[in-house]
């Protein structure tokens, strides 16, 4: 498939964060916001993404928590700061869900796990997974739009991915013009 489907404010929008939003560390995490740096053309984008999507949501695994990198607290505020500049420039984030704990330990709230996505849905009832599209970079954020009956995009980078998604970006900038 090349081209999504016919998008409009009944459908939800899911982001991963590290990769999508912002440019991502391969060498280790996101820790302060003086080294977050938005993904190419995304505050450019940002109005347009925002305008064609009911709900947009954040999706993210952040492991560094439970490494004690960094708490809670000031990963709220980092990510604070991201909403912020993203609805100054026209993206609304109506939520942003975080799985904190290490890779396969409990509460299994990680990409590829759903449960963030039902936690979303909790939260905002008229969201249909079937009318969603998850836009991530890893095996996981695909694994866990497919798991959901949702339309996959995969940013491509130096990750190595096995998992096909329905579409291939190379930036999260780049998805406006897919769906006009």
């Amino acid at each position: 498939m090349n081209k999504l489907p016919k998008i409009d404010q009944s459908w939800t929008l899911f982001l991963d964060r590290d990769g999508v939003i912002n440019k991502r560390n391969f060498d280790g995490y996101i820790l302060q916001w003086s080294d977050f740096q938005f993904t190419d053309g995304l505050l450019s984008a940002a109005q347009q993404l925002g305008a064609m999507f009911g709900n947009v949501v954040v999706v993210t695994n952040q492991q560094c928590v439970a490494k004690q990198l960094i708490t809670e607290q000031d990963l709220a505020l980092l990510h604070q700061k991201m909403n912020n500049e993203l609805a100054v420039n026209g993206l609304q984030m109506a939520a942003v869900k975080v799985a904190t704990e290490l890779k396969n330990e409990p509460p299994f709230r990680r990409k590829p796990n759903t449960k963030m996505a039902l936690e979303v849905k909790e939260a905002f009832p008229d969201v249909a997974f079937q009318k969603s599209v998850m836009v991530g970079d890893t095996d996981s954020d695909i694994a866990f739009g497919k798991a959901l009956g949702m339309f996959t995009v995969l940013v491509r980078s130096q990750e190595v991915t096995s998992e096909i998604p329905d579409l291939y970006i190379d930036r999260l900038a780049d998805l406006p013009n897919l769906l006009l």
